[in-house]
């Protein structure tokens, strides 16, 4: 076989393979074998017709034909690892020459991921918050959950804001009574002002039992935009009262005897928490560092292809919270065009990150076990609410486990990044990353769990990647 490659752009070549006759006997044996078991030739068994009266019986052509159809796929995959060339998507094949007993000559057109090296990722510098609690933010945190045990009693005075109200409601305009306005019973907390404009001022200063009344503009139903009077009856007035921060507070709210050791728990976590947000952010920084460090192109039908996915996935997503795209965009004060800007620099640089991270996994000689894809499924089913099981079944079902095994392998790229960066906080601390021991023991512990939920289901589709040349992972990672 001869291989020639013309380079069109960057990111997309073109292959023109030449192939004497006598390399496509395989293919000619198989088709034959194929076509034997299809076809009725008398005197012969189903599958022992010879090759020359299959010929006869289907046609010379007929046989090429499908011969070719095997033997292109293959003679492509083939010319892809001698060329060392990461294939994206499919190729656009076109058969030039096809002579009987001569030679078949096609071309095929291909996206490729460029060609370069990962530099310079080591000692990237990135700046996160700092993870420090203040006792104003424990106080905070403590007050909340204060909140959370507070009882409502009832006050004889006049309302305040901050007071919780059982209130009827009722409107008219011009005099006459909207019964789709009317509601009874209803708690209402003054000073939010969540319901119709002049409310929290009318009923500010009045006391249980009293009833008054005030003009507005209605905001929804039938009568939107009308002028109306309405009439407010205030059936009870209770504010919220707060338990005393003390060690029985603490054992109300808590597994704690004291106060003392609630305030430290609180503490102890939310700097847990300040600390994974320091190393996410870390994470993004230092992708985002790298992303701008490297200059490659990127095929135009692969970023469209990103751009379509995330188009979809939004769309998706708000057809499920019954939002419209225009309501959207109102709420993130966005435009039709500030959107598909976003949205395109956004393709851009996934598209981008994953070139980079799987040329950084080639040079690193990175790859996943059974192990970390059973973690990475667990994790993936946390997120998501489903089990480890079904999402495991649904990855194997949809030939999707080189995807997952992808990400996996992606993610431990990025591992070298960051364990290579120098993370610093906004006083300059260093900040600590986990150790090797803290992620061998986090990984140990979430592999036996998925191990628990029968995420063995993968193991077959994982040794299969495992198996596969590192040019096919990047080819099929895309």
């Amino acid at each position: 076989m001869k291989t020639d490659v013309e380079e069109l752009s960057p990111t997309r070549v073109k292959l023109t393979i030449e192939v004497p006759f006598e390399e496509l006997d395989h293919a000619f044996d198989v088709t034959y074998k194929s076509l034997a078991k299809q076809v009725r030739i008398k005197g012969f068994r189903p599958g022992k017709a010879p090759a020359r009266l299959i010929d006869r019986y289907v046609g010379r052509g007929a046989v090429i034909s499908e011969a070719v159809n095997h033997a292109v796929p293959e003679l492509y995959n083939e010319a892809i690892q001698k060329e060392e060339l990461f294939a994206l998507g499919q190729p656009d094949v076109e058969v030039t020459k096809l002579e009987d007993n001569d030679e078949l000559a096609f071309t095929a057109e291909v996206d490729i991921r460029p060609k370069f090296e990962v530099e310079n990722y080591k000692g990237i510098e990135v700046t996160v918050d700092s993870a420090e609690v203040t006792d104003e933010q424990v106080d905070e945190q403590i007050g909340t959950l204060r909140e959370r045990f507070s009882t409502l009693v009832g006050v004889d005075r006049p309302i305040e804001d901050g007071d919780h109200l059982s209130i009827d409601l009722s409107a008219a305009v011009d005099g006459e009574t909207l019964e789709d306005v009317a509601v009874s019973g209803y708690s209402y907390e003054v000073g939010t002002n969540a319901m119709l404009e002049g409310l929290d001022e009318t009923l500010r200063g009045m006391e249980a039992g009293g009833e008054a009344t005030f003009s507005t503009t209605l905001v929804g139903g039938e009568h939107e935009g009308r002028e109306a009077d309405v009439t407010v009856t205030v059936h009870s007035v209770k504010v919220k009262e707060l338990p005393e921060l003390d060690d029985e507070f603490a054992q109300l709210a808590s597994e704690f005897d004291t106060i003392e050791e609630l305030r430290d728990d609180v503490r102890k976590r939310m700097e847990e928490v300040r600390r994974l947000q320091q190393l996410s952010a870390a994470r993004d920084k230092a992708l985002e560092k790298l992303i701008d460090s490297v200059d490659i192109p990127l095929p135009d039908a692969v970023v469209d292809e990103e751009i379509t996915r995330r188009r979809q996935s939004l769309e998706q997503q708000l057809a499920q919270s019954g939002l419209t795209k225009e309501a959207y965009l109102e709420s993130q004060e966005k435009t039709e065009e500030e959107f598909d800007e976003e949205l395109t620099t956004g393709a851009n640089s996934a598209v981008k990150a994953g070139f980079i991270l799987d040329q950084l996994a080639i040079q690193e000689d990175l790859s996943a076990d059974q192990g970390e894809l059973s973690q990475y499924v667990f994790e993936q089913a946390q997120r998501m609410g489903v089990s480890p099981d079904q999402l495991a079944q649904h990855l194997v079902e949809s030939n999707q486990i080189r995807v997952a095994f992808t990400e996996v392998v992606r993610g431990k790229a990025m591992d070298l990044v960051l364990a290579a960066a120098k993370v610093t906080d906004e006083e300059g601390n260093v900040v600590e990353q986990e150790s090797a021991e803290e992620k061998a023991a986090k990984a140990a512990a979430e592999a036996a769990a998925a191990a628990d939920e029968g995420l063995e289901v993968i193991e077959d589709g994982a040794e299969a990647d495992a198996a596969k040349s590192e040019d096919a992972k990047a080819e099929d990672a895309q």
